[in-house]
C-alpha cells in the first residue's frame, strides 16, 4: 500500500489509500474535493516549486491542468451534490481509478452544489489503449526521392515562383507564415505497439498524443466501465440518462483570443490559431485549414468539414445557373406567349374554386401569377434539369477524388478495417455468448440470427409506421386546404378575399413547416431508439444504420407535401357538374388558373427559406 497526499482545502492534508479507493466504496470521494473552479490555483503549487519540482506559471492559470499544474486535463464529468444518484457514481469512479486514470474534484465558485471531476490519463493508460483501439501514431519521416527530370522541373518551378512574386496573391489562400508546419503530415503512420515504441517519434511524452487523441482515449474508457453489477450497467452515457452526472465533455486548449497579434507573436494555442485561420468572420472567403482541423479535433471532424467545403464550392457553379435561368426568364417576359394569352384572356370566365363564397372570376386576373410562373418556367428550365443532373453525377465522382487524396495525406487508406471496434453496450449485451473471430482467433461476442432478424422486424415496423405518420400529416395539409378555402373566400379583407387560394397554400405550407420541425425532433429520437434497439455490432454499423433511418425520415418528411402538389394537385378534381368530393362534402382542391406551379414555387421557397433560417439561428445564434 503507497500512502498519497491528496489536498482538501488550504493547510490541509488527509492521508489517501490508493488501494482501498480502488477495492472499496467511498461516500463520493470528498477526498478529492477541492474548494473553487477550474481555474483556480492551489497551495500544492507552491509546495512542488518549494521541493524542487518547477511548474510553469501557464501551467497554474490557464485552468487546464491538475492543481499540481503537471497532470493534463483530458476529461470533465459534472454532478450535483444533491443528487440522489450517489452509489452509482461511486462504484463508476471507482472503477475509473482502477482503470489506471488520475482524478481530482473541484467545487464550483457559483454553485457549490456543482462539482467537476477531473480526469487525467498517464502514458501508460494512453498506450495501452491506443495498442488497443489501433490508434496510427507517425513512425517515420516521408521521404521524398526526386528523379533529375522532376529536378530540372523543380529548378522551372523556382524560377516561375520568383516571377510569381511580383503578381498579386491569391486571396484565398492562407498565409503561409501564420500555418505552422505540421510534423505528422510529413510522417508515416502505423497502428501505436508498445512493444514497438521505439520505432515512433517520440519527442515528448506528454505531446504525443494530441489532445484530440488523449480525449478519445478516455472516452473510449469511460464508455466501458461499469457502474453497477449487471450486463447492460456500463458506459457514460447511461449515467448521463438517469441524471447520475449532468455533463461530460473534454476541454479547449485555452482561450480562443488573444491580446497580441497572431503575425507578430505568434499564436496562443492551437484554439487560437484555429479561430484566426478558420473560424473568424475575418476569413469567410479563404479555404479551410483542414490540417488543423485534423489536429484539433480529429479525423472525422476534419472529413466533415472537408466534405462541407467540397459541397459549398461545388454548389457555385449550380447557384450561377441558376441564376442565369431567372435572369433569362426575367428578360424574355414580354414574348412569353402563354402569359400573353392569360393576360389578355379578358372574356374567358373561370368556375368558382369552392362551393360558397367563391365567386365566378376572369382568367385574366391571373395575369401576375403567370408572369411570376415564367421567371421558374420557361425555355433555359430544361436545360438547368440536364445541368443538375450531370451535376449530381461530376459532384459524387470528383468527391471520390478529393476523399482519396484526403484519405491518402492523413494517411486513412485502411482507417475503417483497423479502427473497427466493438460497440460497448454490444459487448455486455451479449458478453455470455461468444464464439471464435474466424480471422484474429479471439473469442467475441456474437449475437444469434433470430435474435437479429426479429430486432431487425421492429425496428422496420417502426420506420413504417413513422412514415405512415408523415402521411397522415400530409393528409390533414391536405383537408386544411379544402377547408380553409371557402373561409379565405369570405374573409373581410378584400386583399385575402381575392386572393384566397394563395392566402390558403401560404398558411398550408407554413403550418407544413411548423409539422416538419417538430416531427424531426421526434424522429430523431425515434431513430435512436431503434438503432440502440437493434444492437449494432460495431460503430461503423450503428451510424449506418442510424444514417438510413435518419435519411428516409427527412426525405419523406420534406417531400411528400412537394410531391402532393407536383404529381397529385389538380389531378382528380372532376368536371363542372361532377366535381370528386372528399367525404362527399368538400370538393378536392384544384390547381391556379395560372398553373400549379406557383404552388409549388411557394411550398418549396418558403420550407427552404424557414428551415435554412432556423437552422443557421441554432448554429450561429442560439449554439448547444
Amino acid at each position: 500500500k503507497t500512502k498519497v497526499f491528496h489536498p482538501v482545502a488550504k493547510d490541509v492534508n488527509i492521508l489517501f489509500d490508493e488501494l482501498e479507493a480502488v477495492n472499496s466504496p467511498c461516500k463520493d470521494d470528498d477526498s478529492l474535493l477541492h474548494p473553487g473552479n477550474l481555474t483556480s490555483t492551489s497551495d500544492d503549487a507552491s509546495r512542488l516549486e518549494a521541493g524542487g519540482e518547477t511548474v510553469p506559471e501557464k501551467h497554474k492559470s490557464n485552468g487546464l491542468y491538475f492543481r499540481d499544474g503537471k497532470c493534463r486535463i483530458d476529461y470533465i464529468l459534472v454532478y450535483r451534490k444533491s443528487n440522489p444518484q450517489t452509489e452509482k457514481r461511486e462504484v463508476f469512479e471507482r472503477n475509473i481509478r482502477a482503470e489506471g486514470l488520475q482524478m481530482e474534484k473541484e467545487s464550483s465558485l457559483i454553485n457549490s452544489d456543482i462539482i467537476f471531476v477531473k480526469l487525467h490519463a498517464p502514458w501508460e493508460v494512453l498506450g495501452r489503449y491506443a495498442e488497443q483501439m489501433n490508434v496510427r501514431m507517425p513512425f517515420r519521416r516521408k521521404i521524398y526521392y526526386l528523379p533529375r527530370r522532376y529536378k530540372f522541373m523543380s529548378r522551372i518551378d523556382k524560377q516561375i515562383s520568383r516571377f510569381r512574386r511580383w503578381l498579386p496573391k491569391k486571396p484565398m489562400r492562407l498565409d503561409k507564415e501564420t500555418l505552422p508546419d505540421l510534423e505528422e503530415n510529413d510522417c508515416y503512420t502505423a497502428p501505436f505497439s508498445q512493444q514497438r515504441i521505439h520505432h515512433f517519434i517520440i519527442h515528448n511524452k506528454d505531446t504525443f498524443f494530441n489532445n484530440a487523441t488523449r480525449s478519445r482515449i478516455v472516452h473510449h474508457i469511460l464508455q466501458r466501465i461499469k457502474y453497477e453489477e449487471g450486463k447492460n450497467k456500463i458506459g457514460l452515457n447511461r449515467l448521463l440518462t438517469n441524471g447520475s452526472y449532468e455533463a461530460a465533455f473534454p476541454l479547449h486548449e485555452g482561450s480562443y483570443r488573444s491580446k497580441n497579434s497572431i503575425r507578430t507573436h505568434g499564436a496562443e494555442n492551437h484554439r487560437h490559431l484555429l479561430y484566426e485561420c478558420w473560424a473568424s468572420w475575418g476569413v469567410w472567403y479563404k479555404y479551410q485549414p483542414l490540417d488543423l482541423v485534423r489536429r484539433y479535433f480529429g479525423e472525422k471532424i476534419g472529413l466533415y468539414f472537408a466534405w462541407l467545403g467540397w459541397y459549398t464550392g461545388m454548389l457555385f457553379p449550380a447557384a450561377f445557373i441558376g441564376l442565369f435561368v431567372f435572369l433569362y426568364g426575367v428578360i424574355t417576359l414580354d414574348h412569353c406567349q402563354v402569359s400573353k394569352e392569360v393576360c389578355q384572356a379578358t372574356d374567358i370566365i373561370m368556375c368558382p374554386v369552392c362551393d360558397k363564397y367563391c365567386p365566378f372570376m376572369r382568367l385574366s386576373d391571373s395575369c401576375v401569377y403567370a408572369k411570376v410562373t415564367h421567371l421558374f418556367d420557361n425555355g433555359a428550365t430544361v436545360f438547368f434539369a440536364v445541368f443538375m443532373a450531370v451535376w449530381a453525377t461530376v459532384f459524387l465522382e470528383f468527391w471520390k477524388r478529393r476523399r482519396a487524396v484526403i484519405a491518402y495525406d492523413w494517411d486513412l487508406i485502411d482507417w475503417e478495417e483497423e479502427e473497427e471496434e466493438i460497440r460497448p453496450q454490444f459487448e455486455a449485451k451479449y458478453s455470455k455468448k461468444e464464439r471464435m473471430n474466424p480471422i484474429s482467433g479471439k473469442p467475441e461476442p456474437y449475437q444469434a440470427f433470430a435474435d437479429k432478424c426479429s430486432r431487425l422486424i421492429v425496428s422496420a415496423s417502426g420506420i413504417f409506421f413513422m412514415i405512415c405518420v408523415v402521411i397522415a400529416a400530409v393528409f390533414g395539409i391536405v383537408i386544411y386546404r379544402v377547408v380553409t378555402v371557402s373561409t379565405f373566400a369570405a374573409f373581410k379583407w378584400a386583399l385575402i378575399r381575392n386572393n384566397s387560394q394563395v392566402a390558403t397554400t401560404g398558411t398550408a405550407v407554413c403550418i407544413n413547416f411548423c409539422i416538419i420541425m417538430l416531427l424531426n425532433v421526434l424522429y430523431e429520437k425515434v431513430a435512436l431508439l431503434l438503432t440502440n434497439l437493434e444492437q449494432p455490432r460495431t460503430e461503423s454499423e450503428w451510424e449506418n444504420s442510424f444514417t438510413l433511418k435518419m435519411f428516409l425520415f427527412q426525405f419523406v418528411n420534406l417531400n411528400s407535401s412537394t410531391f402532393y402538389i407536383a404529381f397529385f394537385l389538380g389531378r382528380f378534381t372532376g368536371h363542372p357538374g361532377a366535381y370528386l368530393r372528399l367525404i362527399n362534402r368538400w370538393r378536392l382542391e384544384e390547381c391556379h388558373p395560372s398553373g400549379c406551379l406557383i404552388d409549388l414555387c411557394m411550398q418549396m421557397g418558403i420550407i427552404m427559406v424557414l428551415k435554412q433560417t432556423w437552422n443557421n439561428f441554432m448554429e450561429l445564434g442560439y449554439p448547444n
